[in-house]
């Protein structure tokens, strides 16, 4: 297993600029429209894997541009817009859940603390480099912890002038009310199943459809899960439970404890995942309709979704949303893969 997450957002110390996806280009100009009234303080929101990060940083380099184009596009020539390509631009910041070392190597935490927001304020405080604009980037600012929120929230309602605030979140409902409610929101573009699948197929993915059913209509998310050992892996999962009778919780759990060591929490937030989008596939069939996250194993699932009772289903991938909202720190991930793949036995007797 090489990687087995889904996160909409780089660990990097410095922004990593791309450029627009193909499905972000009308929602940008429709928004560069307004430049000239950019909110200080602006909220894009957006399900996980759609490229949030992506339409952020490049907001952010049109308010930086020193010659924009007349549809407010930065001009991608000028110094501004090269030290953003770059990801040197001074004033450019961007605030991600990651601690930096004083060797300046970063490594992923848990949280936006109350010290990146210092740092943040402090660095609002100085004077513009280019003497155009400074724009702050938060993502995925739902990880602020409480302190860093509320230490946020004055220069969220003040800030210096001409000072951007761009917060990025997946989860808007998981940040205050204060905070929420002092900022502009923007919904992020989602592009149609065509234009994904056709990005993917240029992204090198051979069987993008697939993929991108498993993230839900992600393209991001999709890329990351067309991993190869990733979807080994799937595959050895979703095949135990398409045959509840021979499943083997305790062999099945067995695969999390022979991943490396740093990857067991990982492999078994997939894991639950996977159960996740099984049973929500289950219910679908169960009322009629399609295997959404799982077409590949939809002939699969048909005979399960006859059999299993519609109650203790739902009362079953409740248990797996909690656990999953609590994997942060499992002592065992093997005893709970292999508690959690008991109970979807018991489901068909």
């Amino acid at each position: 297993m090489s990687d087995v997450t889904t996160e909409d957002y780089s660990t990097a110390s410095a922004p990593v600029w791309v450029g627009l996806l193909p499905w972000q280009h009308d929602a940008a100009r429709a928004a560069l429209r307004h430049r000239a009234r950019w909110p200080h303080a602006l909220l894009l929101t957006g399900r996980e894997g759609i490229g949030k990060r992506t339409f952020a940083l490049e907001l952010a380099r049109s308010l930086l541009c020193e010659d924009g184009a007349g549809d407010g596009f930065a001009c991608g020539v000028c110094a501004s817009c090269r030290y953003v390509q770059a990801g040197q631009h001074p004033d450019l910041r961007v605030v991600e859940p990651v601690e930096v070392d004083d060797d300046n190597v970063a490594t992923p935490s848990l949280w936006i603390t109350i010290a990146h927001v210092r740092a943040l304020i402090d660095w609002a405080q100085l004077t513009s480099h280019r003497h155009v604009a400074k724009v702050a980037v938060i993502a995925p600012a739902e990880r602020m912890n409480v302190a860093a929120a509320n230490a946020l929230l004055k220069t969220l309602e003040e800030p210096p002038p001409g000072t951007y605030l761009i917060l990025v979140a997946h989860q808007p409902g998981r940040l205050p009310a204060t905070v929420r409610s002092r900022c502009q929101w923007l919904a992020a573009p989602v592009p149609d199943e065509a234009v994904a699948r056709e990005w993917l197929v240029g992204q090198g993915v051979d069987q993008p459809a697939n993929v991108l059913a498993q993230a839900q209509g992600a393209p991001l998310a999709a890329l990351r899960l067309a991993n190869a050992d990733y979807q080994a892996e799937r595959t050895a999962w979703l095949d135990a439970l398409a045959s509840p009778p021979t499943l083997d919780p305790i062999d099945l759990a067995a695969r999390i404890d022979r991943a490396p060591r740093d990857l067991r929490k990982a492999l078994l937030g997939a894991a639950i995942d996977w159960l996740a989008a099984w049973c929500a596939d289950l219910a679908s069939t169960q009322a009629g309709g399609a295997a959404f996250q799982n077409r590949d194993y939809a002939a699969a699932l048909r005979p399960l979704a006859t059999v299993v009772a519609p109650l203790p289903l739902f009362r079953y991938h409740r248990v797996l949303l909690q656990e999953r909202a609590q994997i942060a720190h499992p002592l065992q991930p093997r005893l709970v893969a292999e508690a959690l793949l008991f109970q979807y036995q018991k489901l068909f007797g």
